[in-house]
């Protein structure tokens, strides 16, 4: 009589050496994905939101510069690209030239002008960008600054660090020149105290006679896009995972029930 395979004999190779490995790397690989899928939909939601308010900020009317920082202060993540207005008088014996600044694929320099808003206050203007000369130690060519009071309008920007900007700061540079736009180190030299932040020129009243060249507004990028794509792919393979491992299940008991149905017919019929 031909012996029929039970469950328990079909399904005991799950308890093996070979299967119980791959048990453990399907229930490590699941929580896994999980992980990097909340991780990147987190992603998603932080930079989706950092885009809305870029592009809103960017389009908002300007307010005055005292509005949204404070001497010795910060710029709040908010604020970041806010239009701003200052009013007051450039300070070029204080400009400064930060280096490694690239522009339309081209190294030069940021133009770090103070302007000198009174009451012992002022903020730092980043007037656009330089070409670099035509060596290491020869200086560029950097339009001067408009004379007498001065209106600008521009993007509030927070102060550089080395973490902020993934610049490593050093010592050593050429008399003027600075590799940070950072406030509170570059206001330890100025006679007066600097606001937080800076304001990136995108306009000027009265116009200047001759300026560097405006630096572009922000890519704001497709906010997260991509994020969301990659956390919905990592999801997808937690789907995969499982219907591969069950998968494999089937075709393990499948080959069993065919070699045990195929044995119990060969066995012999006794008289």
């Amino acid at each position: 009589m031909p012996v029929v395979p039970t469950l328990g004999s079909v399904y005991r190779f799950l308890l093996t050496p070979r299967w119980l490995a791959l048990h453990v790397v399907v229930l490590l690989v699941i929580p896994a994905f999980v992980f990097l899928g909340q991780w990147q939909f987190g992603r998603y939601e932080v930079r989706s939101t950092s885009s809305h308010q870029i592009t809103g900020n960017l389009a908002a009317p300007p307010v005055p510069v005292e509005r949204l920082t404070t001497p010795g202060g910060s710029v709040r993540p908010q604020d970041k690209y806010h239009s701003v207005t200052a009013t007051g008088t450039f300070d070029p014996a204080h400009q400064l030239l930060v280096r490694r600044r690239t522009q339309d694929s081209v190294v030069g320099f940021y133009v770090l002008t103070p302007l000198d808003t009174g009451n012992g206050q002022g903020v730092l203007v980043n007037r656009g960008w330089v070409k670099a000369g035509a060596t290491a130690d020869a200086p560029p060519e950097v339009p001067a600054p408009s004379t007498g009071q001065v209106t600008v309008t521009g993007r509030l920007r927070p102060s550089e660090t080395e973490e902020s900007s993934g610049i490593r700061d050093r010592e050593g540079l050429p008399a003027g020149q600075v590799l940070l736009i950072n406030t509170e180190t570059i206001g330890r030299g100025l006679p007066y105290r600097l606001l937080g932040g800076y304001v990136e020129l995108t306009e000027q009243s009265p116009a200047a006679a001759a300026a560097p060249a405006p630096v572009p507004e922000p890519e704001v990028g497709a906010g997260g896009g991509l994020n969301l794509a990659y956390g919905v792919q990592w999801w997808l393979f937690i789907g995969i995972a499982i219907g591969g491992w069950a998968l494999l299940i089937r075709r393990e008991a499948a080959d069993i029930r065919a070699e045990e149905a195929k044995r119990g017919q060969e066995q012999p019929v006794e008289a």
